[in-house]
């Protein structure tokens, strides 16, 4: 009898589900797209349920299309969009307001104060900037979930006397999954997720009670936090036809880590999806870094925490969809290959900075305001597509730059999400970035690292060692630009960012 593992990739834009066999075969797959709502300047909200629906849904569609028994999936593995926050009922699991997404900037105003607060906290010899930088590795940015969390409790009637009657659960869209997974008798997070909260100490692995008592978070709100491999419960029967261990969790960004077998101190990826995402795999211990670059937990195993250095894009793929959706330069992503080529790579001197929801690392900017500069007469739309398309790249070379800074250089990337199909973008990066780009044969990676972890979880991997060899390349992608090619295009780059962050 064949067994499985069922791997949820719960994202921005989409949930999917993936089946892959013990040896890590992918048997089927299926998926759901769904829109957010955008309920003002900088608000980005998805509606929970929807989350819920289209995962369970894409679950059962993919258990149907591999014709696969549930009774013979022995272990299900969570990965999800991280930061994005949601409050709900601990008796009914409602949630008392939409999904507040990673990408929202309601709180930036907050977030400002914030920084520009320089007085010491009572009984610390720390400013609020100071005390999140060392116990969370963070930074102050409307982009993580404490200050989301907080906005809900303040601005929902009620919320905050129900949530010190121990009446409410916070947590990110992995513990949502797993509470309503296991009908609600879980309240669980893992490692990775609970690090980009800005409410866990990185460093003694808890909730930081300092920074709930800043944000006036009741703890009976927070989930429990777990290794990414091990025993978050069993779903319900009912759901999928059997019930079934949920054995591995971990954020989108950590379980790509994972799935592309970076294990290694020194190694990295870069997911390219709705956003872009490079982490660098620093070890046992987490780096402080002097770039504006995150210090986050990798993944946490067996009780042992590995550390990753991470620079995150907020707009990858979604200025694609953009194009596509809004002012419709595009029928499909295979157009932006076909731009590439027929330009060359040349944009004619334009630059685009998909500062949608702001810049993230290592600008850090949420007021920042999108733009394309270098426009003339001759610009071509072939021209202004390509512009796009290589704003994701010259983005990831300002992470790598700040990596290196930091002290963690890197020779090879590894890609994966969904723009790394894209032969020309891969080629753009290694010149850009004069590194040599690694593209593996299943760049599904996010998904790949949640059945990784679930099949630790379950034992039926032994340990990350036989994970590492599984890894293989598709394709490798060398770097050929001259050097004084290089530096032109990442000075225009940089002018063109300096004008969005003036403007």
């Amino acid at each position: 009898m064949t067994e499985y593992i069922l791997a949820l990739d719960q994202g921005t834009s989409s949930s999917r589900a993936i089946v892959y066999t013990t040896q890590g075969e992918v048997v089927a797959r299926a998926q759901q797209d769904f829109e957010m709502s955008f309920p003002s300047d900088g608000w980005v909200e998805q509606n929970p349920e929807v989350l819920w629906e289209t995962t369970l849904q894409s679950a059962r569609r993919a258990l149907v299309a591999g014709d696969i028994s549930a009774q013979n999936v022995k272990a299900l593995g969570i990965t999800n969009q991280r930061e994005t926050t949601l409050v709900w009922d601990r008796m009914t699991g409602e949630c008392l307001y939409n999904a507040i997404v990673w990408q929202d900037r309601r709180t930036a105003q907050r977030c400002n104060e914030m920084a520009a607060n320089h007085s010491q906290l009572d009984g610390l010899s720390q400013t609020i900037a100071e005390l999140i930088a060392a116990q969370t590795g963070l930074l102050i940015d409307p982009y993580f979930s404490s200050t989301k969390l907080a906005w809900i409790l303040e601005n929902v009637a009620g919320a905050a006397d129900r949530a010190r009657a121990g009446e409410l659960c916070f947590g990110t869209v992995d513990t949502f999954l797993i509470w309503r997974l296991t009908g609600g008798t879980k309240h669980l997070t893992d490692a990775t997720n609970a690090s980009r909260t800005q409410l866990f100490d990185i460093h003694q692995q808890r909730w930081c009670p300092e920074l709930l008592n800043y944000y006036d978070i009741d703890p009976s709100l927070l989930p429990e936090v777990k290794d990414c491999a091990g025993d978050f419960g069993v779903t319900t029967e009912n759901l999928l036809g059997a019930a079934i261990p949920i054995t591995g969790v971990a954020g989108d960004q950590q379980a790509a880590l994972v799935g592309q077998a970076c294990f290694e101190p020194g190694q990295a990826k870069s997911t390219y999806g709705t956003g872009c995402f490079v982490i660098s795999n620093t070890g046992s211990e987490p780096v402080r870094s002097a770039q504006q670059l995150l210090s986050t937990v990798a993944y946490r195993l067996g009780g042992e925490v590995t550390y990753g250095l991470e620079g995150s894009i907020f707009v990858a793929g979604a200025a694609i969809k953009w194009l596509r959706d809004q002012l419709g330069l595009i029928r499909d992503t295979q157009d932006t290959s076909d731009a590439f080529q027929a330009t060359g790579g040349d944009t004619g001197g334009v630059f685009v900075v998909p500062a949608f929801t702001g810049l993230g690392a290592p600008h850090w900017q949420p007021d920042a305001r999108g733009l394309i500069t270098g426009l003339t007469l001759d610009t071509s739309r072939e021209q202004i597509v390509t512009a796009f398309l290589q704003a994701v790249v010259f983005q990831t070379e300002e992470l790598l730059q700040a990596m290196s800074k930091d002290g963690a250089t890197i020779s090879r990337l590894r890609v994966d999400g969904g723009m790394a199909v894209n032969d020309e973008l891969c080629q753009f990066l290694a010149d850009l970035l004069d590194v040599v780009v690694e593209r593996p044969k299943d760049v599904e990676t996010t998904a790949r690292g949640a059945a990784i972890l679930a099949a630790l979880g379950a034992g039926i991997f032994p340990d990350i060692n036989q994970v590492a060899v599984m890894w293989a390349c598709e394709k490798e992608f060398v770097p050929t630009m001259a050097d004084a090619d290089r530096a032109r295009l990442v000075r225009g780059y940089s002018q063109a960012v300096a004008s969005a962050v003036q403007g």
